[in-house]
């Protein structure tokens, strides 16, 4: 069974849609340690009432970012990880850490991909009047959002809508396509070949 960690910085409600899946027997996989940057993020109380490690890292105890990702990489070795998870995680990642874990690192974005990639994925959709996005769960290299992508699905986004509404859409989205797509890579499922991410047999 795979062995996961799980990077996030706020609610954590994709780590605790992964943890469900998982318990549900949905993930050929279970997370063994969750790491925040923030001590008071809700992600590490969900990690920590389900009893598993939950790891503060403060950046201010390092000296730059790549000193913290050099303990961060150093943790998940000894954590045997075989997939690392970022549900929202907002630190930007070191070359030094994308290298360590070569298409072994997940993340997940609220648009269809290359469209509107960055920190505000929902607004940037919304305030174009674009009819159609969605989320997009791919994985990480050097670039901003642009690794292989992995699973997208689509959210029509409909008159009504206001940034907030469609958002919410979105993120209900991301909550069966993330554990649906970490089981995927689970069961050995996924090959990367060039920017192609292939579902196999």
């Amino acid at each position: 069974m795979k062995r996961i960690v799980v990077l996030a910085s706020g609610q954590g409600t994709n780590l605790e849609a992964i943890l469900e899946a998982v318990e549900r027997g949905e993930v050929a996989g279970r997370v063994v340690m969750v790491v925040s940057d923030r001590a008071d993020a809700p992600a590490l109380k969900r990690a920590g009432k389900r009893g598993i490690k939950a790891l503060f890292m403060n950046p201010k105890d390092f000296k730059d970012r790549f000193d913290y990702d050099r303990a961060l990489i150093k943790e998940i070795i000894t954590a045997q990880a075989d997939l690392v998870v970022l549900a929202g995680f907002m630190r930007l990642l070191s070359p030094l850490f994308i290298e360590a874990f070569p298409m072994q690192i997940m993340n997940i974005h609220p648009s269809i991909l290359p469209a509107f990639p960055g920190t505000d994925g929902v607004e940037q959709a919304f305030n174009y009047g674009v009819k159609v996005t969605g989320c997009t769960v791919h994985f990480v290299d050097e670039g901003l959002d642009s690794g292989p992508v992995i699973l997208q699905e689509t959210v029509p986004v409909i008159q009504q809508d206001t940034i907030d509404t469609l958002h919410q859409r979105i993120h209900a989205t991301e909550h069966r396509l993330f554990p649906t797509a970490i089981d995927l890579f689970c069961r050995d499922k996924l090959k990367v070949e060039g920017r192609r991410c292939y579902i196999v047999d």
